[in-house]
């Protein structure tokens, strides 16, 4: 069943709105199928455990829709719902809009630092002080030009009582070192249950810097974990190096683009980007090492092997689950609400060259099924979080923003 409405934002902009029924799609509503999985892997490597990779697919059984509420939001990246259940926006080229859930969008909000949007660079992901209802803080991820290059850098401001400026904005971390590069940015970020902060750093992609993921005296391709003021938080592991930064949680990552903590475990979950092959969901520890470049179940985009071609190595750990092609997972959001009750602590994951969002069943740290959504919109997903009305958002690069409830 498709229906279609016609909506009008703040700006007077004639927008289309649809919502799409998932019950004709539910063939099989009674338990899992194959693996939803079908195209060839890149590689002939072998998981390293029974259910690692291309698990069996589950199937929504609950009734449920999709509904395009904008789709006039400029290359979305980061989404968060604010207290009053309208939803705030980063968009890639350097601004922050509030959205309703009506879908009217707002002017751009002023007062944000100039971002260098080259590339994969851009105003990436965010979150809301856990005291913003009386602190108006909001903390987010950004590129940004420096002497000697770019850095992926977080900042923090007040969002204005009239919700159209930032006010008092200032640069609290810097992931050193500056790489004049524009790839691999990570971007994502959010609160831990001691309210410190969790930001997620790329390696900068290139042959130069990958090695720098591995390195604990560089802030790149690592999650980090800092205070609201941006110094290392105490309790961080003892990362046992001379040189060690002190911010560093855990490391050895590609381009993470996906945090979400575990609504039963409080356990840290990241999503990862591989290069040709090997995109990987890990459960995070501290201080613990997650292989790039050294493990990956990946190859290079040429075809030739990554380093030495393993996929294991003592003191590194395994990703709890891959996928071979790649799907590009980014950001990720469990569900706590109560409205589709068997979608309880699943994992979402917005997927971009997927072009999909997944939805995958995790019991006891393990993946025992995946769902592929809304794969017949054509769009990359970028980023998806669960509204304070229970229903899930969902941005995508080509501007459109979701809602996804029962119905």
């Amino acid at each position: 069943m498709n229906c279609h409405y016609l909506s009008i934002s703040l700006a007077a902009v004639l927008a289309l709105s649809s919502c799409q029924s998932n019950q004709e799609e539910n063939n099989n509503p009674s338990g899992t199928t194959d693996p939803v999985e079908t195209e060839q892997p890149n590689t002939s490597y072998s998981p390293a455990f029974q259910g690692q990779t291309r698990i069996a697919g589950v199937q929504t059984t609950s009734g449920f829709e999709s509904r395009i509420l904008t789709q006039t939001l400029r290359s979305p990246w980061g989404i968060t719902s604010l207290p009053s259940g309208h939803l705030l926006v980063t968009e890639k080229g350097g601004s922050m809009r509030i959205v309703t859930v009506e879908g009217a969008v707002g002017e751009p909000i002023t007062g944000i630092p100039a971002v260098n949007s080259a590339g994969q660079g851009g105003l990436l992901g965010l979150r809301l002080d856990p005291d913003f209802a009386s602190n108006r803080t909001i903390y987010w991820v950004f590129s940004e030009a420096i002497t000697g290059g770019n850095v992926t850098s977080v900042a923090k401001g007040q969002l204005s009582a009239n919700e159209k400026q930032i006010e008092n904005a200032q640069v609290i971390y810097r992931a050193l070192p500056a790489y004049a590069g524009n790839l691999h940015y990570g971007g994502r970020i959010l609160f831990d249950q001691t309210g410190n902060l969790l930001v997620s750093t790329g390696e900068r992609s290139d042959l130069a810097t990958r090695p720098q993921a591995q390195s604990l005296s560089s802030g790149l391709g690592k999650i980090v974990r800092i205070t609201k003021n941006g110094q290392a938080a105490s309790g961080n592991p003892s990362v046992g190096q001379s040189g060690g930064r002190p911010e560093i949680y855990s490391y050895g990552h590609r381009n993470p683009q996906g945090l979400a903590i575990h609504p039963v475990t409080g356990e840290l979950w990241e999503s990862e980007h591989g290069p040709r092959g090997g995109d990987e969901i890990n459960r995070i520890q501290a201080g613990a090492n997650y292989g790039w470049p050294t493990i990956t179940y990946g190859i290079e985009y040429s075809g030739q092997t990554i380093g030495a071609g393993i996929q294991q190595q003592q003191g590194m750990q395994q990703p709890v689950y891959y996928w071979d092609p790649v799907v590009s997972p980014s950001g990720m959001t469990f569900y706590t609400g109560n409205r589709i009750p068997e979608w309880q602590n699943n994992l979402f994951i917005s997927s971009l060259s997927g072009q999909h969002l997944i939805r995958l069943v995790i019991e006891n740290n393990q993946v025992v099924g995946e769902e592929r959504l809304l794969a017949n919109e054509g769009q990359r997903f970028r980023d998806i979080t669960q509204g304070s009305d229970g229903a899930l958002y969902a941005i995508t690069d080509g501007g459109r923003l979701y809602r996804i409830d029962r119905n």
